[in-house]
């Protein structure tokens, strides 16, 4: 490839090394120069370009990074068409990322210009999620060093699909477990199994005895569970402990006790009548990624957890001060030159569904005896007018999660197309309401944009202009609503954060989470209703607001 400046006259068929910006018209980097080009670039004055001409034996850069992904994909990837000398591939399904780290590695190593990156090896990922890019440096590589590329790379990135399972679930009581604790575990086990399409079937509470859980053990299975997991009222700290005696006594075998992944050290892994049986660590009765997750991601892809696999797992096993998984990023489309030169064609517009949850499960405790959702705005309750707004946009379906007065919010909402999810961990804070929502959501849904019910002034229009500014193929998968340039709600969220979304805690909703992806955030100025929440008695009169009645009544 010869690279350098050249006269304009000349530079007919060159590939153009640097964009340029003409009054009435815009010249990409890598756009062939034609005869047209030439002459509206020599009529500025502009005299000599930068360009680059491919000899023979040059693959271009597009082909060279087809070629590259192509070999790479292993199996359940898409691969998008190439752009500006990048091929980026994303997950076909939810599932496992794997990753052969010599291949990558062999294949980065051949010549700077040929570039492999993915995501980490055992990633847990999302239908739709960027895995990996192949990327060529320069405008073009010599087809020997592609050619080796594509041999080391190959099958260097797959996906393990998830497969959904029947789960049977074994708690044990002592007396200082409140069955709401019990309670809590389940629904947090069950938003776990969402994740691979696998489902709870039975659940068993027995005292913390080995021959107790040893019964249950063996009536789930004999149920036609796949899998097992044991929450005991205890920790295990011994590998003679209740847990691992209990597998034993019912004619099974421990695998593996302990792990080098904090939280989650005191995981266990047996095995029983050929079914896999989790002695679930204490950390996985919280929401939070911990070491729990790894292996039962494993598991629910039909991979190998052997005693070496779990102490191979000590390096980037402390996750205690670690963020959310999910760190999507996707890529931006190809433009067209405004001249009509050879870039690739914008691709049409893809059809996605956005989903919309509304949060109506809070106790409105700033607002006093008044349930603040109940109130009356021009004779409407508030979740209604929310609701409303909602239903008169461009969203897929509405999901609204309730809680406090339950009943009372579902009858406010009478004669409206919503789905109704109830949230029985809602005095735990926002977080648990995003979670029960996201978990409610349609299984074709690409984004869900979340709506709180407190919040009158967001109308239809504003929900249908944030929906127009996700653009998850441009890089900017989340949409937050603003107000003179100050984050308000609502939020949407594109699918590939659903998995984070479901481990958030307590009431501070997802602000960290946005902070942490500032550069993946489309903002839609929508004005003063982005910040006005209606949380005391004194903004809802202010508001004109009308309470009395139902809205008072306790749970």
């Amino acid at each position: 490839m010869k690279f350098g400046p050249v006269a304009t006259i000349e530079a007919e068929g060159a590939l153009l090394a640097h964009s340029l910006r003409l009054e009435g018209a815009t010249f990409r980097k890598g756009q062939r120069l034609s005869d047209a080009d030439i002459a509206l670039i020599a009529a500025t004055g502009i005299s000599e370009v930068v360009v680059a001409r491919l000899e023979p034996g040059d693959c271009h850069e597009d082909v060279a990074a087809e070629r590259l992904a192509r070999a790479a994909d292993g199996g359940g990837l898409r691969l998008d068409p190439p752009f500006t000398g990048r091929v980026n591939l994303f997950a076909a399904e939810d599932g496992l990322l794997l990753v052969d780290p010599p291949a990558v590695n062999a294949a980065n190593r051949i010549d700077p210009a040929i570039t492999l990156a993915t995501l980490p090896a055992f990633a847990r990922v999302t239908r739709g999620r960027m895995v990996a890019t192949a990327k060529i440096i320069p405008f073009a590589v010599a087809e020997p060093l592609i050619a080796q590329a594509e041999t080391a790379a190959r099958a260097a990135v797959r996906l393990a699909p998830f497969r959904p399972r029947k789960v049977g679930l074994v708690a044990t009581q002592l007396p200082h477990l409140k069955p709401s604790v019990l309670d809590k575990t389940r629904r947090i086990t069950e938003a776990r199994l969402a994740v691979s399409g696998s489902t709870l079937i039975g659940e068993e509470r027995v005292a913390h005895d080995p021959a107790a859980v040893a019964a249950a053990l063996t009536a789930l299975a004999a149920q036609g569970a796949e899998m097992l997991l044991v929450f005991g009222a205890s920790a295990i700290v011994d590998r003679k402990d209740v847990i691992p005696a209990a597998i034993e006594a019912a004619g099974g075998t421990v695998v593996h006790f302990g792990m080098p992944v904090d939280p989650g050290n005191l995981l266990l892994v047996g095995a029983l009548s050929g079914l896999p049986v989790l002695g679930a660590p204490g950390c996985a009765r919280s929401p939070r990624e911990n070491g729990f997750d790894w292996v039962l991601d494993r598991m629910m892809a039909d991979l190998p957890v052997r005693p070496e696999d779990i102490t191979g797992l000590g390096v980037g096993g402390l996750l205690m001060e670690i963020g959310t998984r999910p760190q999507p990023r996707a890529a931006a489309p190809a433009a067209k030159a405004e001249t009509g030169g050879n870039a690739m064609d914008h691709a049409a517009p893809i059809p996605r569904k956005v989903a919309a949850i509304l949060l109506a499960a809070g106790r409105s405790s700033r607002a006093g005896e008044t349930n603040k959702l109940l109130a009356r705005l021009d004779g409407e309750p508030l979740v209604r007018i929310a609701a409303r707004a909602a239903l008169a946009s461009g969203i897929s379906s509405l999901t609204v999660v309730t809680g406090h007065m339950a009943d009372a919010v579902g009858a406010a909402l009478n004669g409206l197309d919503a789905i109704l999810v109830h949230n029985p961990d809602h005095a735990d804070g926002m977080a648990s309401s995003i979670r029960t929502g996201i978990a409610a959501l349609p299984p074709d849904t690409d984004a869900a944009l979340i709506l709180l019910a407190d919040m009158p002034g967001i109308t239809a229009e504003a929900i249908d202009r944030i929906i127009a500014a996700y653009a998850p193929g441009a890089g900017k998968p989340i949409v937050v609503a603003t107000a003179e340039g100050k984050r308000g709600n609502p939020v949407l969220w594109d699918r590939a954060f659903f998995d984070a979304l479901t481990q958030l805690e307590g009431d501070t909703g997802a602000r960290a989470l946005i902070d942490r992806h500032q550069d993946q955030r489309a903002e839609v100025e929508i004005g003063p209703p982005a910040r006005l929440d209606l949380d005391t008695a004194a903004e809802l009169a202010a508001a004109g607001a009308k309470t009395g009645g139902q809205e008072t009544a306790k749970d």
